[in-house]
């Protein structure tokens, strides 16, 4: 596969999912008002010889922003926990088909790492076209996610891990912090884009999270991330990390409501 191409066919995996320099990930993460766990429904039902990875516990552990990107000593722990090298290609799927799984491929691209790429449709188009899963995740399987996350922990806690076998390369120009949003409000050197939805960017539908506020920065214009920019050429765009949810939560910072500003349909 190309290092070029962000996605790869139900098709294409299934007649290679087997191949030993290969990982498939579950990056299954559901927003707190849809009240699904993404771990139980991971064992009840993978794809065959899938990994889960935990968007919520691979993360920075100093802050109580949601699965905000981990430092790169404890990426390279968790990945090397699920038995992921830098020789592997990754792919990664999750339950709704295109949401969380391409965040995790934006992490590894973040970490070095070109040959990932998220699986068109999930795990909803792999059972459509009437490929197996597994109903059970195996015991090897579950060691090692919970390897995993007890590695972060570890990082986090300044304890020795075990031996890395993902080494990090990290791409400091593919992430934004609140302070350079902020400067782009005064300078306008680059266009903010919402990838959430319409609704929310308006601000007519209620935000998943409690005491985060609804709209958008203002400024900013909407394209709701299945529609993508990576496929039309835009292959370096940074990344606000702490997003809408640390946005909205300084109350000093200004929210727009408007419906004016420009948003595809």
């Amino acid at each position: 596969m190309s290092t070029n191409e962000p996605v790869v066919s139900v098709e294409w995996l299934h007649a290679n999912f087997r191949e030993a320099d290969l990982k498939v990930l579950d990056a299954s993460s559901y927003l707190p008002d849809e009240q699904r766990n993404p771990f139980e429904e991971y064992q009840v039902a993978r794809i065959p010889g899938a990994l889960f990875f935990d968007i919520d516990r691979i993360s920075d552990q100093t802050t109580d922003l949601p699965h905000m990107l981990p430092s790169s000593g404890a990426f390279a722990a968790a990945v090397s926990a699920l038995g992921i090298e830098n020789k592997d290609g990754v792919v990664v799927y999750d339950g709704k088909g295109i949401f969380s799984a391409a965040r995790v491929w934006w992490m590894f691209r973040v970490f070095g790492h070109d040959r990932v790429w998220v699986l068109d449709g999930g795990l909803p188009r792999w059972r459509a076209s009437g490929f197996d899963v597994e109903s059970s995740a195996s015991s090897d399987a579950v060691m090692k996610v919970n390897a995993a996350n007890k590695a972060v922990q570890e990082v986090y806690h300044g304890l020795a891990v075990g031996p890395t076998k993902f080494q990090t390369k990290f791409r400091p120009h593919f992430i934004w912090t609140f302070q350079q949003i902020l400067q782009n409000i005064e300078d306008k050197t680059h266009q903010h884009i919402d990838a959430r939805s319409k609704a929310r960017f308006d601000g007519v539908a209620p935000e998943p999270r409690k005491g985060v506020r609804s709209g958008h920065i203002p400024g900013s214009k909407c394209i709701p991330f299945p529609q993508g920019l990576y496929r039309l050429g835009k292959t370096d765009v940074p990344v606000y990390d702490g997003s809408w949810t640390e946005w909205a939560t300084h109350p000093a910072n200004a929210v727009s409501t408007s419906t004016s500003t420009s948003c595809p349909v």
